[in-house]
């Protein structure tokens, strides 16, 4: 099937149907991505958990954001395929899988002067065509969107006024107001202080329960491990282990992937795996705690 061919709901069901390799929602098989020079990521493939909540965690530079491009069609692998539904990718036209995956890259940049609302305005743009044009549907998406991720009184605020905290929420709320199935995060928490990293995290795990697939792109391994439902680790350009967080999260994982010595201890809130990393000088483990004043 040519790029850019339209796919119909019959083509889709019975290319899911056909073969017991099928698997619904987001799959790679044996991706090979590049920018035109040394591959990033050598022949990986992963199914996504329908309905999961997917974080990918490994050291910087081995691939992760890279491969979250390439499930959103914005890079083309220079070999294997990316599927959705067991269809490639590359079958369906932009329009449809803008309405089936929605990409928050790293970094994104806000055109000059818009507006909070104009920006997430945006994320309706894949659902209009010649014959539907803006309707109460996109207004009622809209104004969940900076609902859910606190933005309704800044909904008039220009973008370029906002903090890197506030702005990161507002390219949040263009996905949200996407209202695709898949969302693909590439390190959403970035710009984000600590509470309103865990806000948007308890965000996203709402939106799972909702019945969304979420795969995000995080650095805090303890952060990975508590809101994750399956957690995947690359390391140079290939998965070398994922699952669930209590079984991938080891101690001989994180010494072999990220080059830190650690224990592994259950989180006392949510008894999920907890990186406790060992002091790399003897004398930084035996200095005595400072006293407290007063």
């Amino acid at each position: 099937m040519e790029e850019g061919t339209t796919v119909t709901t019959d083509e889709r069901a019975g290319a899911a149907a056909s073969g017991a390799a099928a698997h619904r929602g987001l799959s790679v098989r044996e991706v090979t991505l590049s920018y035109g020079g040394a591959p990033v990521v050598r022949e990986l493939s992963l199914d996504v958990p329908h309905g999961g909540l997917t974080m990918i965690i490994g050291p910087n530079g081995c691939g992760k954001s890279t491969l979250v491009k390439a499930m959103a069609r914005a890079i083309k692998p220079d070999a294997g395929s990316i599927l959705l539904d067991g269809t490639d990718l590359r079958a369906y036209k932009g329009r449809t899988v803008a309405r089936e995956i929605a990409l928050l890259p790293q970094s994104p940049i806000a055109p000059e002067g818009i507006s909070v609302r104009g920006l997430v305005r945006r994320g309706r743009y894949p659902h209009h065509t010649l014959l539907r044009q803006w309707s109460p549907e996109d207004d009622t998406a809209i104004a969940f969107a900076l609902e859910r991720t606190g933005l309704t009184e800044l909904a008039e605020a220009r973008v370029s006024e906002l903090s890197g905290g506030q702005r990161q929420r507002v390219w949040i709320a263009m996905v949200l107001a996407q209202q695709t199935e898949l969302l693909l995060l590439d390190e959403p928490t970035t710009f984000l202080d600590v509470a309103h990293q865990y806000e948007l995290l308890e965000l996203c795990g709402e939106l799972h329960r909702e019945g969304r697939t979420i795969v995000a792109v995080l650095h805090d391994l303890n952060q990975a491990a508590r809101f994750a439902t399956h957690l995947v680790v690359m390391h140079e350009g290939r998965v070398v282990a994922e699952g669930p967080p209590a079984e991938v999260m080891t101690a001989e994982m994180v010494a072999d992937v990220f080059g830190l010595r650690c224990d592994i201890v259950p989180d006392p809130r949510t008894a999920t795996p907890m990186v406790v990393p060992h002091a790399r000088h003897p004398a930084a483990a035996q200095q005595e705690p400072l006293p407290v004043e007063g």
